[in-house]
């Protein structure tokens, strides 16, 4: 996964662990795409402080998911969601049953809600 979208999962998931300043830093620089100057000028730093801020935000978020696996559940979970409805589409594909095909495409409809 790019690092990128990494961070702004972690972001997403972990952001209220972090200061409110690191958020709002991370949040700049990795979702709403500013440069670190122009963060800088808004939050009133260095260009060189934004950066330290990245950095250190990162690490924490690095950190949290290491310890808490989060995102690594949610993404093993997802897949395993997938590997079912693959096979409830098989099912459902050589069911004649109307009752039963009904019921395993209501199924199949919430699954993909949960993905």
């Amino acid at each position: 996964m790019l690092k990128h979208i990494e961070v702004s999962i972690l972001l997403d998931i972990y952001g209220k662990l972090l200061t409110e300043k690191q958020a709002n830093i991370l949040d700049m620089y990795y979702n709403q795409d500013l440069s670190l100057s122009e963060i800088a000028e808004v939050v009133k730093t260095t260009r060189q402080a934004v950066v330290d801020a990245i950095k250190k935000g990162e690490n924490k978020l690095f950190e949290y998911e290491e310890k808490l696996l989060i995102m690594k559940k949610s993404q093993d979970n997802e897949q395993t969601i997938q590997v079912i409805l693959n096979q409830l589409s098989k099912i459902v594909d050589t069911t004649t049953d109307k009752k039963i095909d009904k019921i395993l495409k209501n199924v199949q409809k919430e699954l993909k809600c949960i993905v």
